[in-house]
């Protein structure tokens, strides 16, 4: 991070803090929505970063507003709704970020310091690729392979066992003795001849040409149809592990050896470095293969090598601090930025496109890239004509880091950001704690319209066979579904349909049978598809799994509206809902359109109740919360286990709370447990009952 990004973090005002982290958070969940459960990312690997780094940035200079929502504290995106979910019982966590030479060298000099260790006693450390693939987690017991998931969000992943089964790399039967539970944990990636040849014969079928490597490798593993699964040759790389129901080694270097000896592929470049020189000259020897290399990497992860110092250094939030990942600098063009449009989002929020002179970067052709936002133009005073450096990390949209300015057009203009919808004309507003301009026009600007359309019949929300985006912005042109609840009255226009170019009577019934098979929806999905802002899919499922039907659901945010009464205080509670993500949902339950939309998708539909995991946990229904300093388990692998025990967590002690696990440093939460006659327990006692 530069001197003068840190300079401006340090001038913030409390509101411009605010304003720039609620911004950031979203933004960043959207991203992670896209790649983890879309498997079609639209920003680089780069452009990530920067604006994770950012948000960590803000957080470490204003520690109270960092939330357990944000995405700082989380990994990944709750997992897509076609496959049965998996609870991990040790959460698939993330990396922290590497970017040069001196950011290795501290990541080495903090575990030394961490460790009481001198810095001239030798660390060993393991370096392998950073396959760009899905994370996978294989399940074996008592030899024999019996499950296999997705990362998902880290607590809970997708059911692929039967795709798994079908790459050769992944043994049925592991080969030595093992424990009676293994966890194996890798990388699923296709290779990239196997690509090309398959992105060959999908445009010679007519079908959907893939992107890149990894997003192939996704979507084939995401198949319902494992058939399809078996013609792609996936190919897996293992490297670590989950749950064991003993220990095998005392090492990293010797785990990769023990998966070895069981049946899996491991990498044949890693290697066991003593010391930071050897650390970077491994780094810049598998940079130097990498264009040679069948598979796609974008960086170097190093892991602390023995197992004991791994378990002494632990985890920070999402990440463990006896691991990095070092990352390959994105790769860079210049071309010409001829335009810039503005396109309009559901929730109103105007973002600004750079339209470029079509150049190659990678091997890939692009065309366009995003700007974020009017400050991000006006930061970098980006103006039409001006000669920009692109940058990308992957086959995404590139983004603009900055314009070449001596060689500037005299005649170019400075950009002026629109202060009215491009598309309906309303004014164009900016809120002072955001950082995004948004459309006043409501539902009466047909890009918003259109926007919250399809996103109720995308994938994650009601998946409608037949009703992509495509036909949605068709239909909507056509007056045929202004609102959601009209794409179940189409049966109404039966006729209508029927004289539509290229829709026959064969297109039409499938697709009205498509639709009356999603009149029943379970009510996580329901919230989600509603486009509420702030409402993601982790948000919408604790706000179903809180509630459990949509009556109740309704009436308490209508109770909620008073904000000095109960229900309000409930709802923040929530473990993972602030008071921004209240106001938004609130917002939109108090306006009269959206009500009566939610009244004309009831009376469509039936909304099932959200039914909490079955269990026998004694802790299953209970209410707890966690305070204070968890010492022997991250915050967030103390909540995933509650979760997958049948527990709820909230964020705040009341009379509705059964459980309250304290740390040191408990404060205030434990003394209103001990006024309300709340039992508590410390985090031992929790560890041991929770595993029993």
């Amino acid at each position: 991070m530069t001197n003068e990004t840190k300079q401006a973090i340090e001038s913030m005002t409390d509101t411009d803090s605010r304003a720039e982290l609620a911004q950031l958070s979203e933004e960043l969940r959207g991203h992670n929505a896209a790649y983890y459960q879309d498997d079609a990312p639209v920003i680089s690997d780069a452009a990530y970063d920067a604006l994770f780094s950012r948000l960590q940035a803000i957080e470490a200079a204003f520690p109270e507003l960092r939330t357990e929502d944000s995405p700082t504290q989380n990994v990944g995106a709750a997992p897509s709704q076609g496959f049965a979910k998996v609870q991990h019982s040790i959460p698939m966590l993330s990396l922290g970020n590497a970017f040069d030479d001196d950011d290795v060298s501290e990541f080495l000099t903090r575990i030394h310091r961490f460790l009481s260790i001198d810095e001239t006693d030798p660390v060993e450390i393991v370096g392998e690729p950073k396959i760009d693939g899905l994370s996978v987690s294989l399940r074996y017991e008592n030899g024999h392979f019996v499950r296999g998931s997705t990362r998902g969000d880290g607590a809970e992943g997708e059911d692929i066992t039967a795709n798994l089964c079908t790459i050769k790399d992944i043994p049925d039967k592991l080969k030595s003795d093992a424990p009676d539970v293994v966890e194996v944990r890798g990388e699923v990636y296709l290779p990239k001849t196997a690509f090309r040849q398959l992105n060959e014969a999908q445009e010679a079928a007519g079908a959907k040409i893939f992107a890149n490597p990894r997003n192939a490798a996704a979507g084939s593993l995401r198949q319902l149809d494992t058939a399809i699964t078996a013609q792609r040759p996936l190919r897996m790389f293992a490297y670590a592990w989950g749950d064991l129901s003993a220990d095998v080694t005392d090492s990293q270097w010797g785990f990769l050896e023990t998966i070895a000896a069981w049946g899996f592929q491991t990498n044949p470049i890693a290697r066991l470095c003593h010391n930071l020189e050897e650390v970077l000259r491994l780094y810049n020897d598998i940079s130097d293969q990498r264009a040679t290399l069948d598979y796609d990497i974008d960086g170097v992860v190093y892991k602390v090598n023995r197992i004991d110092l791994q378990r002494r250094l632990g985890f920070v939030s999402r990440a463990p601090r006896w691991a990095v990942a070092h990352k390959f600098p994105a790769e860079q063009a210049t071309t010409t930025l001829n335009g810039i449009d503005i396109q309009v989002g559901r929730t109103g929020s105007l973002t600004p496109v750079a339209r470029l002179e079509p150049v190659t970067v990678g091997g890939v052709v692009v065309s366009n890239a995003t700007l974020h936002n009017e400050d991000e133009i006006t930061r970098k005073d980006v103006r039409v004509g001006d000669t920009v450096v692109i940058q990308r990390a992957g086959d995404v949209i590139p983004q603009v880091v900055h314009a070449i300015a001596e060689k500037r057009p005299k005649d170019a203009a400075s950009y002026v950001f629109p202060t009215t919808c491009p598309v309906c004309g309303s004014e164009a507003v900016r809120d002072i704690d955001e950082a995004i301009r948004r459309c006043t026009g409501g539902l009466i600007c047909s890009a918003q319209s259109v926007e919250r359309l399809k996103h109720f019949v995308s994938r994650n929300a009601f998946d409608i066979e037949g009703l992509g985006a495509k036909n949605i912005t068709a239909f909507h042109a056509n007056g045929l579904v202004e609102g959601p609840a009209d794409i179940f009255r189409l049966h109404e226009k039966r006729d209508i349909l029927l004289d539509r170019e290229g829709w026959g009577e064969q297109s039409v019934d499938n697709l009205l049978d498509a639709i009356n098979e999603r009149r029943t929806i379970e009510l996580d999905r329901f919230v989600y598809a509603l486009g509420i802002r702030q409402i993601g899919q982790a948000t919408a499922r604790l706000l179903a799994r809180t509630y459990g039907n949509i009556e109740t659901l309704h009436n308490a945010m209508a109770q909620a509206q008073d904000r000095e009464g109960e229900a309000y205080q409930d709802l923040l509670n929530i473990d993972g809902i602030g008071a921004s993500v209240a106001e938004d949902l609130l917002a939109f339950i108090h306006e009269d359109h959206n009500r009566q939309v939610l009244e004309n998708l009831k009376e469509q539909l039936n909304i099932e109740d959200f039914v909490l995991p079955a269990s026998d946990s004694a802790f299953a229904g209970k209410t707890i919360v966690f305070t204070g300093t968890l010492e022997k388990m991250t915050r967030f692998e103390a909540k995933a286990r509650a979760e997958s025990l049948g527990a709820k967590v909230s964020g705040s002690v009341s009379s509705k709370t059964d459980l309250v696990v304290a740390g040191p440093g408990a404060g205030s939460k434990a003394k209103k447990a001990t006024e309300l006659g709340i039992e508590m327990i410390d985090e031992d006692t929790w560890i041991e009952q929770s595993a029993s």
